[in-house]
């Protein structure tokens, strides 16, 4: 198993966040009153996804701001599990509004209505434009946040192509029961990345271990230094997905001056951030002993 990850946390993702925040939100606005023109629910239903879209960035740019803030009392670790609380209300508002469009889209399958199928031309390729515009702004960027977006407003863009598609058959054909099925393919593709994104989260909530880092191999590394005689008590958790940080206590076989448990101490963590634990506290030991070196945030013995 490959371990060789370094996460990557620049700020850079501010500007081009806020931007594509903007043009998403504006184009919301735009559709939503454009789908209630046109009689279209599939542009309704689209809406709903863009002001999902529009929550998400708004948040992520938010979050992104706030997870800067240095650490408190009250949030010792800082604020980068914020990013979770994003997540959580961007998937309850994906909820509620993917059911009300299939309570909308469901009935007009057995009774399909009036569609103007060249409104939703015009805004399809309106539509195509904005969000290109979106995407070409977030895939310059360099950071996770922002790979992340410009890849969510790429499936925006191939929504509207669907759009366009199915309001020249409407056109060509009369068939506007190609809209509400439109609409039910695009709130089942979002529930399906809603519960994919929920698969991620709870996990990190839970403090589970990182899907990505695999602790009988984090031991097998740690067990390679020659004083190390036993490893236990190792926890490895997430603060955001991106923040990984671990707990172990580490049995030495011979008891080692100060200077040289900090050089030990050092060599470990820099080993634990090759591997993509970017926060470790480690306690040494003692076998048959009770005397410990702790080195954990309120230690003064090895900081």
């Amino acid at each position: 198993m490959a371990h060789n990850h370094i996460h990557s946390h620049e700020n850079s993702g501010d500007n081009t966040t806020s931007v594509a925040f903007f043009l998403n939100l504006t184009f919301t606005v735009i559709e939503l009153f454009g789908g209630i023109f046109t009689n279209s629910i599939s542009i309704i239903s689209d809406a709903v996804h863009d002001f999902s879209d529009s929550l998400s960035l708004g948040l992520a740019w938010y979050f992104q701001k706030l997870s800067k803030k240095e650490s408190t009392k009250l949030y010792t670790y800082g604020y980068k599990r914020f990013s979770l609380l994003g997540a959580i209300i961007n998937s309850v508002v994906l909820i509620i509004g993917s059911l009300y469009i299939l309570s909308e889209a469901i009935p007009r399958l057995f009774k399909p209505q009036y569609t103007n199928a060249k409104g939703m031309f015009a805004l399809a390729i309106l539509g195509i434009i904005i969000n290109g515009l979106a995407v070409l702004r977030t895939r310059k960027g360099s950071s996770i946040n922002e790979r992340v977006v410009s890849l969510h407003l790429l499936e925006d863009v191939m929504g509207w192509i669907a759009v366009l598609v199915g309001s020249v058959i409407i056109h060509f054909t009369g068939l506007t029961i190609i809209d509400p099925i439109l609409s039910i393919f695009i709130a089942f593709f979002v529930l399906f990345n809603v519960f994919k994104n929920i698969k991620t989260v709870l996990p990190i909530l839970l403090q589970g271990t990182p899907a990505d880092i695999d602790p009988n191999y984090i031991i097998k590394k740690l067990g390679e230094f020659n004083i190390v005689q036993s490893i236990h008590d190792l926890h490895i958790w997430s603060l955001d997905e991106n923040f990984n940080v671990l707990t172990v206590h580490i049995t030495i076989k011979e008891s080692l001056p100060l200077e040289e448990l900090a050089t030990l101490r050092n060599q470990i963590r820099a080993l634990l951030f090759k591997e993509g634990i970017q926060h470790s506290t480690i306690e040494f030991e003692l076998p048959d002993e009770n005397c410990n070196f702790t080195d954990g945030i309120d230690s003064g013995i090895l900081n």
